[in-house]
């Protein structure tokens, strides 16, 4: 790994190595602009460090493969786009309902279908949350710089491991193929969290049984313990079960171990909200623009802030209602028609008046636009 200092890389590329920091020794993927860089570097550095990288076939074989590498213990992962996220969706939905950790990068571009290849957006929040079939839980981060990206692929894998769930890194364009300064630390100041271990004797295991935490430990395949692995509705021995009860109970448990614990994982950066009256809500790529706009409207004297979610799933529903309350308008910007719009508008919408500022067509949303949009209710400007 890298030394401690300062390196000027690409999000990719930090991708990578935040991902190798968290213990990463397994990548299966299929190259997809904007994010072959990832498998391209990863190829690159996991044989090095006893790891192993293998190219899939496709989008549904990468997302499959490293299933099964997480299963025999190793820290896995995958990175896609577009049409890739798409087809990983049913083994996201796999590796949810078996409990199989696992981290899936997605740099978003341009769609539908084949779309926009190499421009930015971040049309796939909603794919993000409720792209596999049926209830499930969903955590997806979205890091807006370079540094972040490497934080956060770490934080990724720390989630993954912890509470036995796929995570989604939710990158866009810009975020991945930027170039900035970032900051290699010690791989000792970085906290890494691996997945709960069995105490027990492999023949008391049973495997799908959870602790109080409502998450089960996690034996590796070729460690000794047998059980049975499906995407059936399953006991907690790991065999099918068509009981109502079970069912019922499996799939609240699987939510609710996300849901009970997402303050564990609730991030987000507030700023100028202390007297804001309009609050700009942007994540990723747009939110650096959005920030900047926060500043040049200050400058005309009107007072608003900006929240930016970096957990975009789960939805952070007691931070954006709380900043809600303190506005009178909310203003959603992102790289879509306004899919994170509906959300707030579902939360905030009561409080106050939420608007959207959108663009999809193949560009970053500027900061001049977000003034503008903000701007042309209010004779200030």
């Amino acid at each position: 790994m890298n030394s401690k200092g300062y390196k000027l890389i690409q999000g990719n590329e930090a991708c990578v190595e935040g991902a190798l920091a968290a213990g990463m020794r397994f990548f299966a993927g299929y190259p997809i602009t904007p994010s072959t860089e990832i498998a391209e570097i990863s190829s690159q550095k996991l044989p090095k460090l006893g790891g192993k990288f293998i190219q899939m076939e496709d989008e549904l074989a990468s997302m499959a493969a490293i299933i099964g590498g997480s299963l025999a213990g190793l820290k896995s992962m995958t990175a896609t786009s577009g049409p890739g996220f798409s087809l990983m969706q049913e083994n996201i939905g796999y590796a949810a309902i078996a409990e199989i950790p696992c981290v899936i990068v997605n740099v978003q571009r341009g769609g539908p279908s084949t779309g926009l290849p190499t421009s930015p957006a971040q049309g796939d929040v909603m794919q993000a949350r409720w792209g596999t079939h049926g209830d499930h839980p969903a955590v997806a981060l979205t890091p807006n710089s370079v540094q972040e990206t490497y934080e956060y692929t770490v934080k990724a894998f720390n989630i993954a491991e912890k509470y036995r769930t796929p995570v989604i890194l939710l990158m866009d364009e810009t975020v991945g193929h930027m170039r900035e300064k970032m900051l290699f630390r010690d791989i000792s100041d970085i906290e890494i969290i691996n997945r709960k271990k069995p105490a027990c004797k492999p023949e008391a295991y049973v495997a799908y049984r959870p602790d109080e935490d409502m998450i089960p430990p996690m034996a590796s395949f070729g460690e000794g313990y047998r059980y049975h692995v499906t995407g059936l509705t399953h006991d907690e021995t790991g065999f099918p079960t068509n009981s109502n009860e079970i069912s019922e109970k499996l799939i609240k448990r699987i939510v609710g171990k996300v849901d009970k614990h997402i303050d564990d994982f609730s991030y987000y950066e507030e700023y100028k909200l202390q007297d804001a009256e309009i609050v700009i809500i942007a994540y990723g790529g747009v939110s650096r623009s959005a920030k900047s706009a926060v500043d040049a409207l200050r400058e005309k004297n009107i007072k608003v802030g900006l929240f930016r979610p970096i957990t975009i799933w789960p939805f952070l529903e007691k931070q954006i209602n709380k900043v809600s309350k303190n506005a009178k308008e909310i203003y959603v910007a992102e790289m879509n028609l306004g899919q994170y719009f509906i959300e707030v508008d579902r939360v905030a919408g009561k409080n106050c008046t939420v608007k959207k500022i959108n663009k999809i067509n193949g560009e970053l949303i500027t900061p001049d636009e977000i003034v503008k949009a903000i701007g042309g209710t209010y004779n200030e400007l």
